[in-house]
């Protein structure tokens, strides 16, 4: 049994990762793009500070230090997904289909803080 937790929390933290450089990835792209408007570039910035801060608290998790990162993951995660929604209002909403995609995001964000806290010092083992 415990292997097989060990497995799963290796998992969480496997994905946590590949999305927090999907953020940055996505980010990279808006920065690149020739006429990206002002304000996606805005928030590609903050997309790229949350991948790059998830990394950041992913990897302090893991070296064991304290319990603080559990925290600091649910503090950015509520940011962003805050511009996100300020985002998704500031474009305009085109079809319901669009909240689909804002839920799937919020499920990304609720695994990382989950995968955090898997791997913290009396996180959630």
């Amino acid at each position: 049994m415990k292997q097989q937790d060990s497995m799963f929390t290796k998992g969480l933290a496997l994905f946590s990762g590949l999305t927090s450089f999907g953020f940055v990835y996505y980010a990279v792209g808006i920065w690149t793009a020739a006429h990206a408007p002002e304000w996606d570039k805005v928030f590609a910035y903050v997309a790229a500070g949350y991948g790059l801060g998830n990394v950041y608290i992913l990897s302090a998790a893991w070296r064991n230090q304290s319990t603080w990162p559990a925290w600091a993951n649910k503090l950015i995660a509520f940011c962003f997904f805050g511009v996100f929604l300020m985002d998704m209002w500031k474009t305009g909403v085109a079809s319901g289909l669009e909240y689909v995609g804002a839920l799937g995001v919020a499920c990304v964000l609720w695994l990382n803080w989950f995968a955090v806290r898997r791997i913290a010092p009396g996180g959630g083992r």
